[in-house]
């Protein structure tokens, strides 16, 4: 070989050898850097949910945890029960929680009313709550409620507003003309009900449904305008946010990645539901006929969410629209449940490119899991 090439090929040979150890150093270190990243610690991260049950109705707190959705963006969530919205918000002020399922008359009261700094991040249902009294009653219109006793999940929930605004806009006054119970939920608020305790029931639209699942014939009295205002609201404070927005960021996009597999499958979400949560199975009837409830309870669940999106713009989920949650602070300020209002963009976590990155996941891998109930 004549001496030129000799000199060409032994630098070739050498580039070629120092190219092959760099790249297995690379590898090395971006194999370190995964174990590392695998080994950290998860954070941990607790959201309040004003129930006393986490039933099957609340797929986008309870998929994440079932499916993994969370533990993969590194973060270990917790659900803890509360009374209702006024005790979700109270443990996020004293820092007890990171965040907070709330309804949209909590998270205007807290703002308007006690300078409480919490933001709504995600919208999730509109208002689906009604009054339900047995179909045989006399209690016919709202006005019919004068001088009864009305039983409600507890007096901290978002829905005792509402049923105030309603009551005192048909002539009754919540205050002297009506007695309104805290009865929890479920088996004990329908006993009570059906002792003759209380005279008719005021809850969300899931719990409405689990009545009559369990076999109440009911007539259901709710204002209209109220299917067109925003309700449930996924709610951190403005602290948290500042603290740690990417913390933030990862919560809200499990929880949309959840949204999306419970609406492309719900019954798959309903037995994903009963394998990791157990103790929420309910009991009382036969497999079949427990199946078939709670798949109803989820149904009216993900229309309410169905509602709230095409409110919101029916693009990008948990997306919210300020206009409409001006029309449900200035219904609070015509009934006369707060004093004074706020812009609306100032209660709502609206940072450009906020909703784009929750929604920013692969839609389709997420679809073909549900379709074949990947996660049972």
């Amino acid at each position: 070989m004549p001496p030129h090439l000799q000199l060409a090929f032994a630098h070739s040979a050498r580039f070629a050898a120092r190219a092959a150890a760099a790249l297995a150093a690379l590898v090395l270190l971006l194999s370190a850097t995964v174990a590392q990243a695998q080994n950290k610690p998860l954070k941990p991260v607790t959201i309040a949910l004003g129930t006393q049950v986490v039933n099957v109705t609340y797929p986008w707190l309870t998929l994440p945890i079932a499916l993994g959705y969370w533990k993969d963006e590194g973060y270990d969530v917790k659900i803890v029960t509360t009374g209702g919205s006024l005790q979700g918000i109270q443990q996020m002020v004293a820092g007890g929680v990171d965040f907070a399922q709330i309804n949209s008359t909590g998270l205007i009261q807290a703002n308007t009313e006690n300078n409480v700094a919490v933001r709504g991040l995600m919208g999730t249902g509109v208002i689906d709550w009604g009054v339900g009294v047995p179909q045989d009653s006399p209690v016919k219109t709202v006005a019919d409620l004068k001088g009864k006793k009305i039983g409600i999940f507890s007096l901290g929930t978002g829905g005792m507003p509402l049923l105030k605004g309603y009551l005192r806009a048909n002539g009754v006054n919540p205050d002297t003309d009506v007695q309104i119970i805290a009865t929890g939920a479920g088996a004990p608020a329908l006993e009570a009900m059906r002792a003759g305790r209380v005279q008719a029931l005021m809850f969300w639209g899931s719990a409405l449904t689990g009545f009559q699942n369990a076999g109440a014939n009911m007539r259901i009295l709710f204002d209209p305008t109220w299917r067109s205002l925003p309700d449930f609201t996924f709610a951190a404070m403005q602290k948290t946010i500042d603290a740690d927005p990417a913390m933030v960021e990862a919560i809200a996009r499990g929880a949309a990645k959840a949204t999306l597999f419970a609406q492309t499958d719900p019954e798959c979400a309903r037995q994903i539901h009963w394998k990791h949560f157990p103790g929420a199975k309910p009991t009382g009837a036969d497999e079949a006929t427990l199946a078939k409830w709670d798949l109803a309870l989820l149904q009216t669940q993900l229309q309410t969410m169905a509602d709230a999106q095409t409110m919101n713009g029916g693009k990008l989920i948990g997306s919210m629209s300020p206009a409409a949650y001006g029309r449900m602070q200035d219904a609070m300020l015509k009934d006369g449940l707060i004093k004074r209002t706020l812009p609306p963009e100032s209660m709502l976590y609206l940072k450009p490119g906020f909703v784009e990155a929750i929604n920013r996941f692969d839609r389709n891998a997420v679809i073909e899991a549900a379709k074949a109930c990947k996660g049972l």
